[in-house]
């Protein structure tokens, strides 16, 4: 892989949330397309890297990413989010890659995948679930840290702040997908499956005493009153 292949957007730094837990936020190069991006990374017990919704980042960053272990697993969490898989293929070639299985057809195309969330290597800290009612679509990454568990989700659930214009509108009225935690009309059409099966899940992700996160893949983490705010949104469901 060259220099050039490797394509990166602008990004923030790389940021610690927990001891074995970093997110990364970056942008898109799409006009009048305000959504940032994010990506997590957390650490297996064996000191290895697993890496959910890649985004190629700047040489010095990518290298404090290569600093704090093995990148070994790499996560494409849907159809819609394999922008850098390829990148990644090229320059991580021994990594595994998962992905959720409704989407393997279409994350095939640009990266050769090594299986699905429910074939990836669980261990006690980070797993690959699937969430019930999103068909396999989707599903979440789950990583546990000394504090608590974080739930890292993708497009299911937003959790993105209302924005002024044009774009601002769209978001707010025809995709519905800014104003604090929620699922977005994009969602309810194209990854929600079965709006029952999902509200419960999300409920059962809610009863979870050590819940202290919920990362998304667009804008910012819930942390506030995070079970509160997963049942205020299954209750819209």
């Amino acid at each position: 892989m060259t220099t050039t292949d490797w394509r990166v957007l602008p990004h923030g730094p790389l940021t610690a949330l927990e001891e074995n837990l970093w997110s990364v936020t970056g942008t898109f190069d799409i006009p009048f397309n305000p959504l940032k991006r994010v990506m997590t990374i957390a650490k297996r017990t064996d000191g290895t890297l697993v890496l959910h919704g890649l985004m190629a980042l700047e040489e010095n960053a990518q290298r404090e990413v290569e600093a704090l272990g093995e990148i070994a697993h790499l996560v494409v969490p849907s159809r819609f989010h394999r922008l850098d898989a390829a990148r990644y293929r090229a320059r991580y070639p021994n990594a595994k890659l998962w992905a959720p299985a409704a989407a393997r057809k279409s994350v095939e195309k640009r990266a050769a995948m090594d299986g699905t969330y429910e074939e990836f290597p669980a261990d006690d800290v980070v797993s690959l679930v699937d969430i019930d009612g999103l068909a396999k679509r989707e599903g979440a990454l789950v990583a546990r840290s000394k504090r608590g568990t974080t739930y890292v989700f993708n497009d299911a659930l937003f959790n993105m702040p209302d924005i002024t214009g044009l774009s601002g509108f769209v978001l707010k009225h025809v995709t519905q997908s800014t104003g604090g935690p929620r699922v977005s009309r994009t969602a309810r059409i194209a990854i929600v499956a079965d709006r029952a099966l999902y509200r419960a899940a999300l409920e059962k992700i809610a009863d979870d005493p050590k819940l202290v996160r919920v990362m998304v893949a667009h804008h910012v983490p819930i942390e506030d009153d995070v079970a509160g705010s997963l049942r205020a949104v299954a209750a819209t469901l």
